[in-house]
């Protein structure tokens, strides 16, 4: 790793996406992945990500002790003061000065991502989408869903990871609705598969992490989230949907409907090591889980490589750090036809 050097005072707050080479950088950042790690000569030093709205940087701390570490968030808020840095086709934030801090309201507003597209807009989209379901039970039951208020709320405010893909404000919502249009595209090369249980089973596969996400700070994992996840939880909560959509319509569900959405639920993550508590055993089932893999590994791809914002300074890089959810690869930038 390299070490630099710039001169001047810290400058006014500058968002992540803006920053230049060798800049002189001061305000408060979401911190991620806090480690205490040691370079080749054995010296300890932070390592971290640091995060705005507008995106996400590494960050150093050289000499930095143990004992310093204990008073640092890994995963929080900090104000941090350094300096901008390019390293092997990245910029890097080189730390002189870091502390926790709880941010205001307002700063927060600065700090937290949010998804491009209007959480309005979305969730007209998806109910539109929704409404091409043509079985009176799982009509039944998506009514249940959707006219559960509070947890639509959730729905349209939560994102859909902590750390990996969709992880903004709304982003639950926008990668559900992805999904959906994979779905209406993709089910008609399968007659044989239910458009009904894939569309209805893309719908409720992730609302488990409405319960699972904490997101009125850093995006984070609620107790029940930690005991329990979203996959088991998402479980449990269509068990109680499906009993209340069977109450209020008088609609028969047919024998292996529930339990063949629950199945989804539990096999989408594909693999036990993944978090899957089922690997997936319907024909619905597999494609759910491909489909829900396409829309995370796509996303988690172009974000790194080609992220919406250019960033202030174009350092030439054809590789992007490594991206341990697409097994530890450096994702290849430039556009291969450009």
């Amino acid at each position: 790793m390299n070490s630099g050097a710039a001169t001047g005072s810290p400058p006014s707050r500058i968002f992540i996406a803006d920053m230049g080479t060798s800049e002189r950088f001061a305000g408060t950042f979401c911190i991620s992945n806090g480690q205490l790690a040691v370079t080749k000569n054995g010296d300890p030093y932070l390592a971290c990500l640091l995060s705005d709205r507008t995106g996400q940087v590494p960050g150093r701390r050289w000499n930095f002790s143990a004992e310093e570490f204990k008073k640092l968030p890994t995963e929080g808020f900090v104000y941090a003061e350094g300096r901008t840095q390019p390293f092997k086709g990245e910029l890097q934030l080189i730390i002189d000065q870091i502390e926790g801090v709880e941010p205001s309201a307002e700063m927060l507003r600065d700090l937290l991502p949010v998804s491009a597209r209007s959480p309005a807009e979305m969730f007209r989209e998806l109910t539109g989408l929704l409404e091409t379901v043509q079985h009176p039970a799982m009509k039944a039951l998506l009514k249940e869903y959707l006219g559960d208020e509070m947890l639509m709320d959730q729905f349209r405010q939560a994102p859909a990871a902590q750390m990996m893909h969709h992880a903004y404000l709304g982003g639950l919502l926008e990668h559900t609705l992805n999904l959906l249009h994979l779905a209406d595209r993709i089910c008609p090369l399968y007659p044989k598969v239910s458009r009904d249980i894939v569309v209805v089973g893309l719908f409720l596969h992730d609302l488990g992490k409405t319960r699972e996400l904490s997101y009125d700070g850093a995006f984070g994992y609620t107790d029940r989230g930690q005991l329990i996840g979203h996959i088991v939880d998402g479980a449990i909560m269509l068990h109680d949907k499906a009993q209340a959509a069977m109450r209020s319509s008088g609609v028969r569900f047919p024998r292996h409907a529930v339990t063949v959405l629950q199945h989804i639920i539990l096999s989408h993550h594909t693999q036990p090591e993944y978090g899957a508590a089922k690997i997936p055993a319907t024909p619905e089932a597999v494609l759910v889980a491909l489909i829900d893999n396409l829309d995370a590994k796509t996303t988690i791809a172009v974000s790194a490589a080609r992220p919406d914002r250019a960033k202030g300074a174009d350092l030439g890089g054809n590789f992007t750090e490594r991206q341990w959810a697409l097994d530890n690869v450096k994702v290849f930038r430039p556009d291969p036809l450009s």
